[in-house]
């Protein structure tokens, strides 16, 4: 019987390479599956379109599976299955962007194994008009990293030193995440933060891999500018960022556009070079590039080629772009003005993590009651998320509210008095003028049910509400 690659070979051989790659790296460098499975994705409907007579008018893998969609190749169930996997991919690309932990992100890399498997699985009488052979699949195992380490260590193989340098770098960007969250449930207590050494030794992989490989330039370039060994070096980095650039790294391509955009530390705005180190990376499906691109135009009151490049990154799964798309939707910017869109992609960058999109989903949900997905669940969820990733004293605002009148189906004068307290430290004079009224108003409520009440844990909380609500004596 056939192993699940020797299957996905028998299908294609140039797919089975790409499977078994993102397949073996899965336990050990699960952010190079997942990149590996988008690019199977993007072969995969090249072979489709290929097999069919189509041609494809747009690089975007979104827009080349909603054309084979549209002309009938592939049904629904495989859109979807497609669909998937590029989100998948996307979050390979960028995991600290969807506050995913190694864990979650393993899983992650499972599943979308699982489900290309799957899709090859439906995709197969479809490509080879014979019907799909029996397989087995085999459980994955744990030595591409031993193998990585091996080669980066004893054969000085720049591929090697680059990924082992891109997996500690992902570990150190979810390390400093949770050190983050910790510091803040501390209350800035000192602690050991694993994330520093973990960055040193991706910063040492990446410069010994530079010379050698432009993808490793751009990353070594990131590291001095923000200083994994411990000092930055923002002119050496910029100048290595440029560099990989022009070596055509689509990641470099799209932070030096960005530099050329707002300014560098060395780099002077120059929105002729933004435009055209933007386009380049855009013409790879650099996520980033075309929404900065979008943001460029927006700029310039060219509402219609921001709409054009902001929706484009958006369909590719940059939750910034489409968190942008829903705005621009909602004030017909460039585009037919459309609610009903607009809170769907409002929506989706909620659900990929972007935070402003989740706090206008959260206050929606909590206030109007004709919102999309109206779950007070899933807006606490959201609102928790916000306060924990990005500070945000609206956020906290709107949680305190909806914990004291009891909109999320407890009273918790506790919590809600410790995020106003929040809040209040963190404010600026607008949002103070907010909390002042509100912090008396939750006050006098929690005295007046302190008079009422016998129930001694009731009581308990009400005195522990008490005592953070407490003005400190001059």
């Amino acid at each position: 019987m056939l192993t699940d690659i020797e299957f996905v070979c028998q299908f294609s051989t140039d797919l089975g390479e790409d499977y078994r790659i993102a397949k073996c790296y899965v336990r050990d460098v699960p952010t190079q599956a997942l990149l590996h499975i988008r690019s199977f994705t993007h072969k995969l409907t090249d072979a489709l379109a290929q097999a069919n007579g189509v041609v494809f008018d747009s690089p975007n893998l979104y827009d080349r599976i909603e054309a084979l969609n549209a002309q009938r190749i592939i049904n629904v169930r495989t859109t979807r299955a497609l669909h998937r996997l590029r989100g998948d991919g996307n979050r390979g690309a960028h995991p600290e962007k969807y506050h995913l932990t190694a864990d979650a992100l393993q899983t992650l890399a499972e599943r979308a194994i699982e489900r290309l498997l799957k899709l090859v699985d439906d995709l197969y009488p479809l490509m080879q008009g014979a019907d799909t052979p029996s397989y087995m699949f085999e459980p994955f195992d744990s030595f591409a990293g031993r193998d990585l380490c091996y080669r980066a260590v004893m054969e000085h193989d720049a591929q090697a030193q680059y990924l082992v340098g891109m997996s500690l770098k992902t570990r150190a960007l979810m390390q400093r995440e949770q050190e983050q969250a910790l510091a803040e449930k501390q209350d800035g207590v000192q602690s050991v933060n694993r994330s520093d050494e973990s960055f040193r030794q991706a910063a040492h992989w990446f410069e010994q891999a530079a010379e050698h490989l432009p993808d490793a330039l751009y990353e070594h370039g990131v590291s001095l500018i923000h200083g994994y060994s411990g000092e930055a070096d923002v002119a050496a980095g910029e100048t290595h960022i440029i560099s990989a650039a022009k070596a055509g790294v689509a990641n470099a391509m799209a932070l030096l556009g960005y530099f050329y955009l707002v300014g560098g530390a060395y780099i002077e705005v120059n929105q002729v070079e933004a435009l055209h180190y933007l386009q380049a990376a855009a013409r790879l499906e650099q996520s980033e590039a075309m929404a900065n691109l979008g943001v460029l135009y927006y700029q310039q009151a060219d509402y219609g080629q921001a709409y054009h490049y902001i929706s484009s990154a958006a369909q590719a799964g940059f939750p910034h772009a489409q968190y942008h798309l829903a705005l621009m939707l909602a004030r017909g910017e460039g585009c037919q003005a459309d609610a009903l869109a607009s809170e769907q992609w409002m929506a989706e960058a909620a659900e990929q993590g972007q935070l402003d999109a989740m706090l206008n989903r959260a206050q929606q949900m909590l206030n109007n009651e004709n919102a999309l997905g109206n779950d007070f669940s899933v807006a606490e969820r959201y609102l928790r998320e916000v306060v924990k990733y990005g500070h945000s004293v609206p956020a906290m605002i709107e949680l305190s509210i909806a914990l004291a009148d009891g909109i999320l189906g407890r009273i918790d004068v506790v919590g809600s008095a410790t995020l106003l307290k929040m809040a209040r430290e963190r404010a600026d004079e607008r949002e103070a003028a907010v909390i002042t009224p509100l912090w008396r108003s939750l006050a006098e409520q929690v005295e007046k049910v302190l008079q009422m009440t016998d129930a001694s844990d009731e009581r308990l909380a009400l005195h522990k509400a008490q005592e953070i609500l407490a003005e400190p004596k001059c």
